[in-house]
């Protein structure tokens, strides 16, 4: 399609889902200290407190789907941006550590319905930009045919910059009219095995890099191997940068080099820069060389795993069961994000701090063949002829 503003700003909207995602581990990475001091938790406290929101997040995933082909894509995401900054609001003005887990749960809730219905919209203070712009994108071309609305989707395809939104139609047609009977079908079939896969490799790998274990215990990264508070403030806020530069330049190399490519590229990149931090804490030595392991773990992670992911979960299944299966990718990353992020702390508490990093950098060598061995290209591919090229796998 040829860029234009409505396809840019559905693109930004759609973006923005997965952006709330992050920006919600970047919060609690700020002040779980202060959350531990505040309410003297042990290290299970504090890992509870955290995995608070990717609790949430697994039931919003599950949900997501089944509301989202109810209502529409655009009604959920915009019920789901009210809640979540709701949730914001009552985690900020929380009376007590209940308060603030029941407010990080819900919040977490919205993060996953956004994060499974976002990418369609990428296909074809955040949060509050995030409901805003939502008041305003089209509905999905998809949705509008699916309630025989047919002038509406052409007009649709035709904003957003469709080279020959007639013929997008008819294909759009054709598909849906080949779903019709199943529409209501599971999502856990044997004809469904190649994208299930997919999702739920790609998704349970995103997590098994160990990015919001980074993310979240920065701090505590930081100080376990000699430095400061102050310098780990610091360390902080050069990861952040580098996150969002990364993600920008991933954003240019997508659909140039592919999502495969730059999963394989991203995958060789951390597995080096988390068997360096591994070493650094074993050793006891080279310490200096943190921050640039890190830094450079985040870059590799960022315009790979962190950018591919929720394209990659949203490309793959069929019109059919696409939000039920965005759900069950989404909750495959949900779910091991939780495991740990509620471990990480007790972990580190007990065992030597490199011991995750030897256990994440071991998961993207397994990830990289994986990838290698078993993930298609997806990159300049409609949604229907994915559809018709996995289910023929």
């Amino acid at each position: 399609m040829r860029p234009n503003a409505k396809l840019m700003q559905a693109s930004l909207t759609g973006a923005l889902g997965g952006l709330l995602y992050g920006f919600d581990t970047v919060v609690i990475s700020g002040i779980i200290d202060s959350v531990a001091k505040l309410y003297s938790l042990s290290p299970t406290g504090v890992g509870l407190t955290v995995a608070a929101s990717p609790v949430g997040n697994i039931l919003g995933c599950f949900c997501a789907g089944v509301i989202g082909q109810r209502i529409g894509t655009r009604a959920a995401l915009r019920i789901a941006a009210a809640i979540y900054l709701c949730a914001c609001l009552a985690a900020a003005f929380s009376i007590g550590w209940p308060m603030l887990l029941a407010a990080r749960f819900v919040g977490g809730m919205a993060i996953g319905a956004c994060s499974v219905l976002g990418p369609v919209y990428i296909t074809a203070v955040p949060t509050l930009l995030f409901l805003i712009l939502l008041l305003s994108i089209p509905l999905s071309p998809r949705w509008s045919v699916q309630r025989n609305q047919i002038d509406e989707a052409v007009r649709v395809l035709a904003l957003v910059g469709a080279p020959d939104p007639k013929a997008e139609l008819a294909d759009i047609q054709s598909a849906l009219q080949s779903e019709h009977a199943t529409v209501h079908e599971p999502v856990f079939q044997w004809k469904y095995r190649y994208p299930l896969f997919l999702a739920i490799a790609i998704g349970a790998f995103n997590q098994l890099t160990g990015i919001n274990a980074i993310f979240s215990y920065v701090h505590s990264i930081f100080t376990a191997a000699g430095f400061s508070q102050l310098s780990s403030d610091s360390q902080g806020i050069a990861i952040g940068a580098t996150n969002l530069l990364f993600t920008l330049v991933g954003m240019a190399m997508i659909d140039k080099f592919g999502r495969k490519s730059l999963l394989i590229v991203g995958a060789i990149g951390t597995a080096l820069c988390l068997s360096g931090v591994a070493r650094v804490f074993y050793s006891n030595s080279h310490q200096s060389a943190l921050l640039a392991l890190l830094v450079g773990f985040i870059a590799f992670f960022a315009l790979s795993q962190g950018l591919v992911v929720f394209v990659y979960i949203g490309e793959v299944f069929p019109n059919a069961v696409r939000s039920k299966g965005q759900g069950v990718g989404n909750a495959s990353l949900a779910t091991i994000n939780t495991t740990i992020l509620f471990t990480f702390p007790i972990l580190a508490h007990h065992f030597n701090a490199g011991a995750p990093f030897v256990f994440f950098a071991a998961a993207t060598v397994v990830q990289l063949i994986v990838v290698t061995l078993f993930f298609p290209e997806t990159k300049g591919q409609t949604l229907e002829q994915l559809q018709r090229k996995l289910m023929r796998a």
